[in-house]
């Protein structure tokens, strides 16, 4: 039917067409020249993190702190759309953690005060301590946790996992925040960055924020979650709450945040060039701004549309007619009260995108539940979609 329609809508006047051609064109251009920003402020943050780390790497080499892996850079700086204007775009980092020796970390569901569509999504990292004797080389000193006696380890001034960034036997989020910021602080002399920038450690109890200041005044806000991936897949457990929840400092919650940029790089490496997809996204967003529906269920809807139009029709000429559909597709699911989550029992899933075994078959999270639930804010959003 949009496609039927689209034989009158061409017979619009020929004074409206340079004035749409003319939005078009304003709209590509700030866009174009965004862009390489974006993707040069990227690089700045990629280096410094890679640095940070190398700096954590020889302080806590011999620690029992977590393993701190290499960054993954997540979000829309990284999908290459935010909506943002350049000084108030945060680049999030996903740090993956890893278990030191003599630990192990066990994922266990998080069922206490959580909601029956929730329980899937909050989860606790369970530490272990593990024996250690099996793996030490004849140079080692390593004392193993669980064959020596506490009078051995204190002596040794061997301090635990358990001990330093754990509450009870879960790793907890908040610990390891204030631990990872207080190691940047101390480490920033060092950094080759210091040079060119001043750094200041935002407030934030569940990751570590930092703005950077240059000599001219411009600022570069950069964000680091730390995390855990379940397995080998892409998905990931975050120490960073959501918007809706703020649950207890162990809790950590499914993020399908490395799993959304690898799906916007392999559209990327498939679309055409001068694909609109993003600008399409962009401008949406900047449209949606300030309105009760979320840039993530654009994003999901923007992700559907992806994989269901052929990305033949994601070219720059057709950049109205995409941002049409995407906003016909969300007052669609706005009225059936209905936005399935993209990773879950998809079977137009690419292939480079690795899940846990237990998504496909799964009952696919709706994102407009709240709405199902709640007739008054789903005719409020209606009323304000059709506004907009």
């Amino acid at each position: 039917e949009v496609h039927n329609s689209r034989d009158s809508e061409s017979e619009e006047s020929e004074e409206e067409k340079p004035a749409e051609m003319n939005m078009i064109w304003i709209f590509s251009r700030r866009f174009r020249l965004a862009a390489p920003k974006l993707a040069a402020r990227r690089q700045v943050v990629q280096e410094l993190l890679s640095d940070l780390l190398q700096v954590s790497q020889s302080l806590f080499s011999d620690s029992f702190f977590p393993v701190l892996e290499p960054v993954i850079g997540v979000g829309s700086a990284y999908e290459g759309w935010s909506h943002h204007e350049e000084d108030d775009v945060v680049y999030c980092m996903f740090v993956p953690l890893k278990p030191p020796p003599g630990h192990a970390f066990h994922v266990e569901p998080d069922t206490v005060g959580a909601m029956p569509h929730e329980r899937a999504m909050s989860t606790r990292v369970r530490v272990e301590q593990v024996c250690t004797c099996a793996a030490k080389q004849p140079d080692q000193k390593m004392l193993c946790f669980l064959h020596h006696s506490e009078e051995e380890l204190k002596r040794n001034e061997v301090s635990t996992l358990l001990h330093t960034l754990c509450t009870g036997p879960y790793l907890d989020g908040e610990k390891i925040a204030l631990w990872f910021q207080t190691f940047v602080i101390s480490a920033w002399s060092v950094m080759p960055q210091s040079r060119h920038y001043s750094m200041k450690v935002l407030p934030s109890c569940r990751s570590c924020k930092m703005k950077l200041i240059q000599d001219s005044g411009r600022s570069l806000f950069v964000e680091m979650v730390f995390s855990v991936q379940q397995g080998d897949s892409d998905i990931f457990l975050s120490s960073q709450p959501t918007e809706a929840q703020f649950p207890s400092s162990t809790t950590w919650l499914e993020s399908y945040a490395v799993a959304e940029a690898k799906f916007f790089r392999h559209v990327a490496m498939q679309a055409p060039p001068q694909s609109c997809h993003l600008k399409c996204l962009r401008l949406c967003a900047r449209l949606l701004e300030g309105s009760s529906l979320s840039t993530y269920a654009l994003k999901t809807a923007v992700m559907h549309l992806l994989t269901l139009i052929p990305l033949s029709e994601w070219q720059h000429k057709y950049l109205l007619m995409r941002v049409d559909d995407i906003m016909s597709y969300l007052r669609c699911c706005l009225e059936e009260k209905r936005l399935k989550h993209f990773f879950f029992d998809n079977e137009d899933m690419p292939e480079e995108i690795s899940l846990p075994p237990a998504f496909q078959g799964a009952q696919p999270l709706n994102l407009f539940q709240h709405l199902a639930q709640d007739p008054a804010a789903q005719t409020e959003a209606l009323q304000e979609f059709d506004k907009l």
